[in-house]
């Protein structure tokens, strides 16, 4: 992986299909206690940063224990107890945390926001979430997929929900690995064309990316089916509205019974119960969320361990 050393993920297309499959490779090996990589970047143990303009469970926990794993140290940089939360201006915070600390993950709204840093900083810059796309999460989700059906190849993941940064990066990250992604949402919420197009070009001819309004088409034959939440952080006001547009694309027990009968079922977390999915189907035997949200620790050890040259 040491093509990675020195790198910025800022969006999943970042990665190329063989660095996905390196990456998730070494994910599997460091869950099977295989490879344990404990070293230093420049006579120190390495120091990441976390700043997140965001609230955050597993990703700041995840990231924390990755990089504790690793043998290096964590500096948790809540932005309401930092400068630039006072609005010292991103191109000096980024120069400054250059200086100090050997590994950015940001998690913010605007996805400038995250380039400028990426712009001004040397280190290595991971986007921990923005509005527009969360691609730790999806190389995440891979892993869960790979492990449950031993391939990503061929397979058809079916996304149904608001097109959002998770829609993003799936597109992105099913369309590398040659997996069929069908995204169901209301037609005025569906993902941004540019992203729906990027996926087309990427997976060119190799697997399907399809967008339609009918979950149940969407449903039908797939081998994993994702959802998220109806409103996204920012839009909490928005989310009693959303109910009644959203509700035909439930995953619930009927609509498990279109996709195939291994199916599992995936959510990035946190879920609102009873509205994007039932008690039943999160608790049922087809969920793997919770092996997916322990697999964020796992993918993210790998991609800061290669991003810093410690394999």
């Amino acid at each position: 992986m040491g093509g990675l050393k020195g790198r910025d993920l800022l969006t999943l297309a970042d990665l190329s299909a063989e660095e996905i499959a390196a990456l998730l490779d070494l994910a599997a090996q460091m869950k099977a206690g295989k490879v344990n990589s404990i070293a230093t970047v420049n006579g120190h143990v390495p120091v990441l940063g976390l700043l997140f303009y965001k609230a955050s469970t597993r990703t700041r926990v995840s990231f924390t224990v990755a990089m504790a794993q690793l043998g290096g140290q964590v500096i948790d940089l809540a932005v309401s107890s930092t400068q630039v939360g006072r609005g010292e201006p991103i191109t000096d915070t980024a120069r400054v945390l250059d200086r100090y600390v050997d590994i950015l993950a940001i998690r913010t709204f605007d996805q400038q926001d995250l380039e400028t840093f990426a712009q001004y900083a040397d280190i290595p810059i991971i986007n921990a979430l923005t509005d527009l796309e969360h691609p730790c999460q999806i190389l995440a989700d891979l892993q869960t997929v790979q492990e449950t059906f031993g391939k990503l190849s061929g397979l058809t993941l079916t996304y149904l929900g608001d097109g959002n940064n998770i829609a993003h990066s799936l597109l992105l990250g099913c369309a590398l690995v040659g997996i069929n992604i069908r995204i169901a949402s209301p037609t005025d919420y569906q993902p941004s064309e540019a992203i729906v197009q990027q996926a087309k070009t990427i997976a060119a001819g190799r697997s399907e990316v399809i967008l339609t309004n009918d979950a149940i088409a969407a449903a039908k034959g797939a081998q994993v089916l994702y959802t998220d939440v109806w409103a996204s952080m920012g839009q909490e006001d928005l989310a009693d509205a959303r109910i009644p547009i959203f509700q035909p694309y439930q995953v619930n027990e009927t609509l498990m019974n279109y996709a195939d009968k291994d199916a599992i079922v995936l959510h990035c977390l946190p879920a609102h119960r009873g509205e994007e999915i039932t008690d039943g189907v999160m608790e049922g035997a087809q969920s793997k969320i919770w092996d997916q949200a322990e697999n964020r620790m796992h993918a993210q050890k790998a991609l800061m361990a290669s991003l810093l040259g410690l394999v």
